[in-house]
């Protein structure tokens, strides 16, 4: 896709080319040199209307295209719900291809009789070609996530639509070759998935295939739990606000007891674990892929979900993405999560990732 700023160079180089051959060739022939450089500056000006002219007709096509994608993306990437039978959520996508607002990673979160149920990949390799296999991965999804009972049944589903995308895609590009079933077919894609459902008792159950576990990220607990909530003990002695101010500048810890704000804990960041099967399109699936606990997720608790594009992040550098520190950080409001993981994946590879990026932030705010 053609960019705006590639637009205006191939203007500039066009219109400089035309009245560098105009102007070289008017001076080079005998003549007077008002009617030669009147001449020249005909000729520039029917260059400048000619370029002005094809930038309207490119502009016009570039805008035709950003809408045409950004249909096609908006209907692979739905916006999720802010909030779906109690749970907060948020989400974004950042693809390493320029122009492109979707690539190979996906995400939905559907509610069913069966629970909030919420799927994540990632299609190998990224950007624009890996559209194909993301929209039929996450298609199956969304039609077996309420049909289906057990996510292995909708794991299963996702598999057979990978299956026949890869060998519709096969047959497309080699059709001579492939005129049935092909047994080794050319274009040969894997995708990692991970299913989760959570339940209406907070019970959380995952079908890992080959993805990322996500984390776990529990509010640190408030100080003096034990204390009443607002109450300050009648013995504990006051401190008058210049005093605090002046044990602040001077690097104190506030006195126990004088009502002083004491300083936030970081939230307790950690990540789910279990068994991981192969990515789907690597080897068939289990006979009965049975999907493991993985606790709860208790209210106020928050899980982070991303592709491997964000911890395989590097900068300049070579220095990996330091996720979790940046989750221990980041404030839990899923929005603002998202938001600050996002800026920060930008700022730590110079706004140019080498994959495709996707985040997916739930918090249970079921009380």
């Amino acid at each position: 896709m053609i960019t705006r700023g590639e637009m205006t160079r191939v203007r500039r180089v066009c219109v400089a080319a035309w009245g560098g051959a105009a102007v070289s060739w008017e001076l080079s022939t005998p003549g007077m040199l008002v009617p030669s450089l009147a001449t020249c500056a005909a000729f520039l000006l029917l260059a400048t209307g000619c370029a002005l002219h094809i930038r309207r007709g490119l502009l016009a096509e570039l805008h035709r295209s950003q809408e045409i994608a950004g249909a096609a993306q908006r209907a692979l990437l739905r916006p999720l719900p802010g909030r779906i039978d109690g749970l907060t959520l948020a989400a974004a996508q950042l693809s390493a291809s320029r122009g492109a607002a979707v690539g190979g990673d996906l995400y939905e979160a559907v509610p069913t009789a069966h629970g909030i149920r919420v799927v994540i990949g990632d299609v190998r390799g990224h950007g624009l070609p890996a559209l194909g296999a993301a929209a039929a991965v996450l298609g199956a999804f969304r039609e077996a996530a309420y049909d289906e009972p057990s996510l292995g049944a909708v794991l299963r589903r996702m598999e057979r639509a990978l299956g026949r995308h890869v060998r519709d895609r096969a047959r497309a590009e080699h059709p001579s070759a492939c005129p049935a079933e092909p047994e080794s077919p050319a274009a040969e894609e894997f995708v990692t998935v991970l299913l989760l459902q959570i339940g209406p008792d907070d019970t959380l159950t995952a079908l890992n295939c080959g993805h990322p576990w996500p984390y776990l990220i529990r509010p640190a607990p408030e100080p003096c739990a034990a204390r009443s909530r607002g109450s300050t003990p009648a013995t504990a002695p006051r401190t008058h606000p210049a005093a605090a101010g002046r044990r602040l500048r001077a690097g104190l810890r506030p006195e126990p007891g004088t009502g002083e704000r004491p300083p936030q804990r970081a939230p307790d960041v950690r990540a789910l674990d279990g068994e991981t099967l192969p990515p789907l399109g690597v080897v068939p699936l289990p006979p009965d892929p049975g999907a493991q606990a993985c606790g709860e997720l208790r209210p106020g608790e928050t899980l982070f979900l991303h592709t491997d594009g964000a911890e395989d992040a590097r900068d300049p550098a070579g220095r990996f993405f330091p996720l979790r520190s940046v989750l221990a950080r980041a404030p839990l409001t899923p929005a603002r999560l998202v938001a600050g993981v996002h800026a920060a994946l930008l700022r730590h590879t110079g706004g140019r990732p080498t994959d495709d990026v996707a985040l997916l932030v739930v918090r249970n705010d079921r009380y």
